[in-house]
């Protein structure tokens, strides 16, 4: 007789250590789970296991609905229509577990007043007894948790201690589920947002250049007249319609803030071309500003391998940036140098009005502006060098400016790596 009771003790310690490590590695197995229904049929099936019962549900805080509904169960399949997402009165037995956070154990579904029977005629599944858990996460109730039909009632405190470990574990996967996907959402809505605000940037930029080329187009013309008036103010309506063609541009490059080095198209360009391609770009711009220009181009130019239309851009930014804040009359030279076997310079110098020390670093922050909004003389949008920090950084170059203050002009320096550089990929 001893030795039959030591084997039932045996054998009641070894199911002990299976279940132990069943719910050990609960935790591992849920949080590899990210989404939400498979993350439910999961923690049913673990609690099925565990407790040995027939069946289990999960019920869930609807926060819209402000109602307490079935989430998953095992006594349907999880696209059934009749059970999933149906509602439970808070005067039931589920509800009375939500509500009170207290565990509740009914060995007779049929002598319970608050048993919600309408699931059972709607499913055709018979409850005869059920073990309920609160599902917890941050001292907040999330739900509920129930096994049915213990297979050798009644329930005890072991079905009552693991139910509430596994109620405990899901909970927290089932929060980390939910905020997954509200995150997926917000990334989602943030997307179509960025969609909107691209698709609305090209439309009025393409609708706004068409009208702005018959402008600069009847400007040029006039500033052919023998009229000085007439040129006059042709000069100030292409003077003006360049800013506003600047702007344009702005907007549509807005997207190159964050330009990747991925995104980049290189090709291998002789570093005096480059020079050479900026003194093109700029040249209405020279004619209109009357600006005193200089290029002194490289005495031995590299190769650079290079996404040329990027950096160009980058480049055309910087120009006008020294254009913008330099008097007419102003002078502005644009230099290369080889400073090593490995990097070039390119040096924007301007006559202009300079920069405090304190605001050399802030020039390059986004929709940073050096004058106050409301008072101030230059237009722009405040992007320009942003724009072409992005894209000298994402080739493996540097962008600074130097100063020596208020009206003593600035200079930026491009530092770019040489094609045969090792770090540029």
């Amino acid at each position: 007789m001893a030795e039959k009771t030591l084997k039932e003790r045996v054998l009641e310690l070894e199911n002990k250590v299976v279940i132990l490590t069943q719910l050990a590695e609960i935790s591992a197995s849920l949080n590899a789970q990210i989404e939400l229904q498979p993350l439910l049929k999961h923690i049913m099936k673990v609690a099925v296991n565990v407790i040995d019962c027939e069946a289990c549900s999960v019920l869930l805080w609807d926060k819209k609905r402000q109602q307490l509904v079935f989430a998953a169960s095992t006594t349907v399949d999880h696209t059934d229509t009749t059970l999933i997402g149906m509602p439970v009165p808070m005067d039931s037995i589920a509800g009375d577990i939500f509500q009170n956070n207290r565990v509740v154990q009914v060995e007779s579904m049929s002598e319970h007043p608050a048993h919600y029977d309408k699931v059972d005629e709607d499913i055709e599944f018979e409850t005869r007894s059920l073990l309920g858990v609160p599902m917890r996460y941050k001292n907040k109730v999330i739900g509920v948790l129930e096994a049915i039909n213990k297979r050798n009632p009644p329930w005890d405190n072991d079905d009552r201690h693991h139910l509430d470990i596994i109620a405990s574990q899901a909970a927290v996967a089932i929060e980390g589920s939910q905020l997954v996907t509200e995150l997926r959402q917000a990334n989602q809505d943030l997307n179509e947002v960025d969609k909107l605000k691209n698709d609305f940037i090209a439309i009025a930029s393409h609708e706004l250049r068409t009208p702005l080329g018959v402008v600069m187009g009847y400007a040029s013309f006039l500033q052919e007249e023998e009229s000085d008036t007439a040129k006059e103010h042709a000069g100030k309506v292409l003077e003006s319609a360049l800013k506003l063609r600047k702007i344009i541009e702005d907007m549509v490059n807005l997207r190159y803030i964050k330009q990747n080095q991925a995104d980049l198209h290189l090709e291998d360009i002789k570093a005096d071309l480059l020079l050479q391609g900026v003194e093109q770009e700029t040249s209405m711009l020279i004619d209109v500003s009357k600006h005193n220009f200089r290029v002194l181009n490289f005495d031995d130019a590299p190769e650079l391998k290079i996404d040329q239309t990027r950096m160009m851009m980058a480049l055309s930014n910087v120009m006008h940036n020294a254009f913008s804040f330099t008097e007419t009359g102003g002078t502005i030279t644009l230099s290369g140098e080889k400073v090593s076997r490995h990097e070039i310079h390119i040096r924007v110098a301007d006559t202009g009005q300079g920069i405090a020390e304190e605001e050399l670093d802030k020039i390059f922050q986004e929709f940073y502006q050096v004058e106050d909004h409301m008072t101030r003389k230059h237009g722009g949008l405040g992007i320009g060098l942003s724009i072409a920090r992005a894209i000298i950084t994402a080739h493996d170059g540097r962008i600074w400016g130097e100063s020596d203050g208020i009206g003593k002009g600035s200079t930026f320096v491009i530092a770019l790596p040489t094609k045969d550089a090792p770090s540029l990929v």
